[in-house]
C-alpha cells in the first residue's frame, strides 16, 4: 500500500455522523499511512455523488443504495437504524397516519429511507422535496399539510408546536419486528479487496473509539448538533451511534435486504437489489 494514499471519506454534517467519525477526524487512531480527507455534505447531495461514483467512501441512505449497488458495498458497520423510533411525520394540528393519504407532504429527498418508508406506508400522497432543515418551515406557513422529518427535527418538532402524526420506525417494527435501516456507510469495490478491508478496519475502530469515549466525541458533535443541547444532542446520538452501528448483525441485515424488497414489490424500485457487505 502507498504510504501517502489519500481516501476521500464523505458524511453528512450532522451529530450522529460526526460522533462515528470523530476519531478518524482527530486523528486517534493508527491510519496505517492512509490520509482521511473529510468531505460534509447533507444526505441526499450524497446518495446523488455516489449515483455518478464520485466518492471512495460515503455515508449514504439505505434506500439509495438499491442504485449504487453495482458499483459499492455497504460496509458492516456505519448503520442507522431505527430500533422502534426513526423518520416521523408531523404537522400543525393533531392527527393520526390517515392524515397522510392524499396530503401534500415535504419530504427530504426521493433517494432518502424515510421517503421509501413513507411510500411503502401510503403510496398515495403527493411528495414536495425539500432540504431536510426547511421541512418545517414549510409545514408551519402552509406551503405543505405534513412533513417528514430526519436528523434533529425528529427530537425537536414539539418545540415549534408541531404535532407527530405519525413514526415510521414504529410502524415498520410492528410491521417486521425489526429495525427499519436508515443509513449506512459504503466503499467503492474498485478499490480491491486488501484496501478495503483497511478502510473498514479504521472506520469501525473509529466508531468504537466514540462509543468508549462519549464525552470527546460528544464535545466534537456538538458543533454540528443545529441547536440541540447537550441532553438532546447525547439522546439523538444515542438513537443512531449505538450496537447496530459496530455491525449491522444477522438482523440488521436482515432488515436492510427486507426493506429494499419491499420497495422492489411495491414497484418503488425498479429491480431486485443484491445486498452486498464488505467484510
Amino acid at each position: 500500500m502507498e504510504p501517502t494514499r489519500t481516501i476521500t471519506v464523505a458524511h453528512s454534517p450532522d451529530s450522529d455522523d460526526a460522533f462515528m467519525f470523530y476519531a478518524l477526524a482527530e486523528g486517534k487512531i493508527d491510519t496505517e499511512g492512509l490520509t482521511y480527507i473529510h468531505q460534509l455534505q447533507d444526505i441526499e447531495t450524497l446518495n446523488q455523488r455516489a449515483r455518478k461514483q464520485e466518492l471512495e467512501v460515503t455515508a449514504v441512505s439505505i434506500h439509495a443504495f438499491a442504485y449504487l449497488a453495482d458499483h459499492y458495498a455497504l460496509l458492516p458497520h456505519g448503520a442507522s437504524m431505527g430500533d422502534k423510533y426513526g423518520p416521523r411525520v408531523v404537522g400543525r394540528m393533531k392527527r393520526g397516519p390517515d392524515a397522510i393519504k392524499g396530503a401534500r407532504i415535504a419530504v427530504p429527498g426521493p433517494l432518502t429511507s424515510a421517503y421509501l418508508a413513507l411510500r411503502l406506508f401510503e403510496p398515495d400522497f403527493e411528495a414536495v422535496f425539500v432540504p431536510f432543515d426547511e421541512i418545517e418551515d414549510a409545514v408551519l406557513d402552509g406551503t405543505v399539510d405534513l412533513g417528514l422529518l430526519i436528523h434533529e427535527g425528529q427530537l425537536t418538532f414539539g418545540e415549534r408546536g408541531l404535532h407527530m402524526a405519525l413514526d415510521l420506525g414504529v410502524w415498520w417494527h410492528e410491521e417486521t419486528e425489526l429495525p427499519l435501516p436508515l443509513g449506512g456507510n459504503v466503499i467503492r469495490k474498485d478499490l480491491g479487496p486488501d484496501l478495503i478491508s483497511v478502510i473498514s478496519r479504521h472506520l469501525r475502530e473509529s466508531i468504537a473509539y466514540g462509543l468508549t469515549h462519549r464525552r470527546a466525541a460528544l464535545d466534537h458533535a456538538m458543533k454540528y448538533a443545529r441547536g440541540l443541547d447537550r441532553g438532546q444532542a447525547d439522546t439523538f446520538v444515542g438513537m443512531y451511534v449505538n450496537e447496530w452501528t459496530l455491525d449491522y448483525g444477522d438482523a440488521g441485515r436482515a432488515a436492510v435486504q427486507l426493506f429494499l424488497q419491499r420497495g422492489t414489490d411495491a414497484g418503488l424500485i425498479p429491480h431486485t437489489v443484491n445486498v452486498e457487505f464488505a467484510e
